[in-house]
């Protein structure tokens, strides 16, 4: 009897020389170790392409094999791409384990030039799977449920016009809480907290803490901190009829839906989590300082009361 077949999805931006090349590696690597490396079609199509004695060993996502059968996802290049290969296996159990080819990168497990390294543990099936909360995101027009999605870092609702402001209403569990004009709103999960709610001025939320946060963007109002609430709460934005203008939900920055104005945004946990590959046990802590070259120079370690 025969063991089953080692399906290994890898995912790049295969229109991008360094993260073409850095496919191919990985596919002749995980060829040479009797895996076989699942691709979507078009970087199938691109990495044939550039190397055309692939052709028989390249499998293609949702032909050939289903995102059921993957047992990891091999992601290259940065957040985006991961958040991209997140959306291909939505709801699977096969992990992402990503490796940066990007900038800052604080998705990803590894860095570029690790790349050979991070196969082989995979391979070895040398990682640990971490779960990170995601959000799913309705929208309403009066009481009908009009578009509805997910995110893991998160919903934003932001004005469709330069020139032109949001007027909204924000709403925790239900209840209104303020009204103010603005950019936009950050809805946003831990995961997301070092990404677009991080640079509307929000907290850096560790990813162990099951949380979700509120940031208003350039918000016009005395009250318009950011929040942070438990994972069972629900959050809300409703955009006013005195608005100047419609608005756009992103989620992920990836999908896109125009919202009239009455339209109302409701987030809250989802109970499908991505799951990432980790190669390292190393905290939260180091990878912020890590990402964001923090100035750590003369600490000397903890004293021995802590």
């Amino acid at each position: 009897m025969t063991d089953e077949p080692r399906h290994i999805l890898v995912v790049a931006h295969t229109g991008r020389k360094d993260s073409l090349e850095a496919a191919l590696t990985v596919c002749q690597q995980l060829i040479d170790a009797g895996a076989v490396p699942v691709l979507d079609r078009a970087g199938r199509e691109d990495l044939v392409l550039a190397s055309p004695e692939l052709v028989e060993q390249l499998m293609i996502l949702g032909d050939t094999v289903q995102a059921s059968d993957l047992e990891l996802v091999i992601v290259l290049g940065g957040d985006g791409t991961i958040l991209r290969a997140a959306e291909l296996v939505r709801g699977e159990a096969a992990p992402l384990l990503g490796v940066n080819l990007g900038h800052v990168g604080f998705l990803a497990e590894s860095e570029r030039d690790d790349l050979g390294e991070a196969v082989r543990r995979a391979l070895e099936r040398d990682y640990v799977v971490e779960e990170r909360m995601t959000i799913s995101v309705r929208v309403k027009v009066d009481s009908e449920v009009v578009y509805e999605t997910w995110a893991l870092n998160e919903a934003t609702v932001e004005k469709a016009s330069r020139e032109r402001m949001l007027e909204v209403v924000i709403e925790v569990d239900r209840r209104p809480l303020s009204s103010f004009g603005c950019d936009g709103v950050v809805m946003s999960t831990p995961t997301g907290s070092t990404a677009y709610s991080f640079s509307g001025g929000g907290p850096i939320v560790w990813p162990g803490v099951e949380a979700m946060l509120l940031v208003p963007l350039s918000a016009h109002a005395l009250f318009a901190r950011p929040l942070v609430v438990g994972p069972d709460s629900s959050l809300a934005v409703e955009i006013l009829a005195r608005s100047d203008g419609s608005a756009v939900l992103w989620a992920d920055g990836r999908r896109a839906w125009d919202m009239p104005t009455g339209a109302r945004v409701v987030v809250r946990r989802s109970p499908i989590p991505v799951r990432l590959a980790r190669l390292h046990s190393s905290p939260f802590t180091d990878r912020l300082v890590n990402k964001f070259n923090l100035p750590v120079t003369g600490w000397r370690g903890p004293v021995d009361r802590d």
